[in-house]
């Protein structure tokens, strides 16, 4: 207990520095993200910006990531457009309620654990494809703008790559964003600002509990969008954190990182704000502008509540060619361009689940749809490898009228075809050896094949003997299996 708490107040302390200077970064980016995702979901520029204020501060707290970023997202916004338009805003500050419960449920029964079936290719897709989005969010502001908008995001990209050569003590996007504003404000150039995406609110939240009825017809309505918001935002969040993990070579707790997404939610929409989860493009500014610990998160979130509180007025004149400069940086730097090479390095299947989930990704703009496209499309491709190193050898005495088919490797729903036409089952001997002995069944195909197999050389009037059950297959043969009782018996010898 001792040594758990030693390590959580270092994951606070270890960069104090460097953990506030990204925050303020990180906060002055999550404002027009906020406010977007907020007229995405049909709601008021406030709702998402106190969300990305309460996810951020609690999950700092409680999550299981230290240095990722949390806030309202596209991701969940998506989800709650019907439930706003048809029952109010009442019933998404419940639903969000019941989201982080089932997260935090999630973390309690340690599905963090998942993520051990989200392969390399898989995440290095949904990567590519989230720079790719995050770019095209920022067409809407290359597009159709003043021409002085194109030479300040040229120059805020400037910025941020040539300063870090003068000094690191500061991150580079940050003063990016200062300078550019200087400028915009002191020259008065015809930008788009902040204060052009809508009002941003000028007082602190409350804290408020939802108006709707106690009743099932609530969770009737409720349940199905809080289970596909949890869902949704635990496997972002939890491809983030393998990101986060990658990029600072540091260990995160998944299971952990689920309850600390549960409880922000939680807090979010008890002071009128909606379910979010991780933000890889925030986290990447983070972590690139040298945030590594929790505090980075903490500060992110309320400096993001000081700046629309206090420094409105500030706020509102910072141009959107900063903040397009900024996230410009962070889709350049989210791409993994050696993916590109590993296209002609990497096996062909690796390749085709990395180009399916980013194409899924982009054609759909749900992070989650490509993510299970891709990890069902390498279950498939690696039950395929699998199954091709399955094989059966012949040896056949004629002498003694007797054949013996040798199998080796896996037999399971892919392979159990192959196992099949490996027999001739109208071969002219007396007795059939099926030696298992470098083979394992792994599920009840596999036996329902067995069964298959020694039913039709039985039929054909042959003895057969099933031998060599490890004791794993042993005891599915003896739990499924639907040939004679004899034939157990011989397997249970074999294990003894």
């Amino acid at each position: 207990m001792i040594q758990k708490m030693s390590k959580y107040r270092q994951e606070w302390l270890c960069n104090i520095r460097g953990d506030v200077l990204s925050g303020i970064v990180v906060a002055l980016a999550l404002i027009p993200e906020a406010i977007g995702f907020s007229v995405i979901a049909g709601v008021d520029p406030k709702v998402g910006l106190y969300a990305s204020f309460a996810i951020a501060c609690v999950a700092a707290i409680t999550g299981g990531r230290p240095g990722m970023i949390s806030a309202a997202t596209a991701a969940t916004a998506v989800v709650m457009v019907s439930l706003v338009k048809e029952h109010g805003l009442n019933y998404l500050f419940a639903a969000t309620i019941l989201m982080g419960i089932i997260q935090i449920g999630a973390g309690i029964l340690r599905l963090g654990r998942v993520m051990r079936f989200v392969s390399r290719s898989v995440i290095t897709g949904f990567v590519n494809a989230l720079a790719i989005l995050i770019f095209m969010a920022q067409l809407p502001e290359l597009i159709g703008v003043p021409v002085e908008t194109y030479f300040m995001i040229a120059g805020g990209l400037a910025i941020i790559y040539l300063f870090p050569r003068i000094t690191k003590a500061v991150p580079s996007p940050l003063v990016a964003i200062a300078v550019l504003t200087l400028i915009a404000w002191s020259t008065g150039m015809p930008l788009r600002t902040v204060a052009d995406l809508g009002d941003l609110p000028d007082s602190l939240p409350v804290f408020a509990f939802p108006q709707v009825p106690l009743t099932l017809e609530t969770l009737r309505i409720i349940l199905p969008y809080s289970a596909t918001l949890a869902a949704v935002g635990l496997l972002e969040s939890l491809l983030t954190a393998q990101i986060v993990d990658d990029m600072t070579d540091t260990p995160s707790n998944k299971s952990q990182e689920c309850i600390g997404q549960g409880a922000g939610n939680i807090a979010s929409a008890f002071i009128g704000g909606m379910g979010g989860c991780a933000m890889i493009g925030q986290s990447v500014i983070n972590v690139t502008s040298g945030g590594r610990g929790r505090l980075s998160t903490f500060v992110a979130g309320a400096f993001l509540l000081f700046l629309i509180v206090v420094l409105n007025d500030l706020v509102r004149i910072i141009p959107m060619a900063a903040l397009v400069a900024v996230m410009i940086m962070v889709s350049i730097g989210t791409f993994s361009w050696r993916s590109l090479l590993d296209l002609k390095r990497h096996p062909t299947s690796s390749s085709l689940v990395m180009l399916a989930t980013v194409v899924t990704v982009v054609v759909t703009h749900d992070l989650a749809k490509g993510v299970v496209v891709g990890v069902l499309l390498s279950g498939i491709l690696f039950a395929g490898k699998v199954a091709q190193l399955f094989r059966v050898t012949r040896h056949h005495d004629q002498q003694a009228g007797k054949v013996t088919y040798v199998v080796q490797g896996q037999i399971f729903f892919a392979s159990a075809e192959k196992f099949m036409h490996a027999f001739d089952f109208d071969e002219p001997v007396k007795t059939v050896i099926i030696d298992l002995t470098k083979a394992h069944l792994w599920d009840i195909t596999a036996v329902g094949a067995l069964d298959k197999a020694v039913m039709k050389f039985r039929k054909a009037e042959k003895e057969v003997e099933v031998l060599g059950f490890n004791e794993a297959s042993a005891d599915m043969i003896d739990r499924f299996a639907l040939h004679d009782k004899e034939t157990r018996l011989a397997a249970s010898a074999s294990v003894h």
